[in-house]
């Protein structure tokens, strides 16, 4: 009978773990799902929050080239919502509510937020109605974003820093703004 000297089982066992943590990684990325319950191809959450590359992204119809298009977006950094995905599409959700099918070469996975109203957004030096004034978000406008949390994002504008409230914001909401099932097109 062959015995296992403590050296080797030390061993074996951080294997073990290293594999139990990689496996669960796996799953883990694996476990992410659509609104329908299917997994999505890329592994990510939906919904999620995108940026556009450029500023000339072609909204289509439908998931790949025969489809028509629909408009073309203007805005490079415009953050839209991923409601559903295909291996190389991603079905979005704008800041107008409109639905429409994108290349995910056109998106980026950086951050921004958008003023969809026509008044200033106040940017604050800390994430509190009662921090000092920093700057103002200008109606339709974008800026880069980082993290979101107890109602506040942090967004940067060159190298300035503040905070503005996650409501007065798109690109900042956690639940999905528009129906993964309605088809694309206009309207809400």
């Amino acid at each position: 009978m062959q015995t296992v000297s403590s050296k080797a089982r030390s061993r074996l066992q951080r294997l073990a773990v290293i594999a139990a943590v990689f496996g669960a990684g796996v799953l883990g990325g694996a476990g992410q799902v659509m609104p329908d319950g299917r997994p999505t191809p890329s592994g990510q959450p939906v919904p999620r929050w995108l940026s556009l590359k450029s500023d000339e992204v072609r909204a289509r119809s439908g998931p790949g080239l025969d489809y028509r298009i629909l408009w073309e977006y203007r805005v490079s950094g415009l953050p839209v919502q991923v409601v559903a995905e295909t291996t190389e599409w991603r079905k979005i959700c704008d800041p107008e509510g409109g639905v429409a099918w994108v290349h995910r070469s056109v998106v980026s996975s950086r951050r921004s937020a958008f003023n969809a109203s026509d008044a200033e957004i106040p940017i604050r030096s800390g994430p509190s109605a009662s921090a000092a004034l920093r700057a103002r978000l200008t109606p339709h406008s974008v800026v880069a974003m980082e993290d979101c949390e107890d109602g506040w994002c942090e967004v940067r504008v060159r190298r300035m820093r503040g905070f503005v409230r996650q409501s007065e914001v798109f690109g900042g909401q956690d639940r999905a703004l528009c129906s993964a099932a309605r088809p694309a097109g206009r309207g809400r």
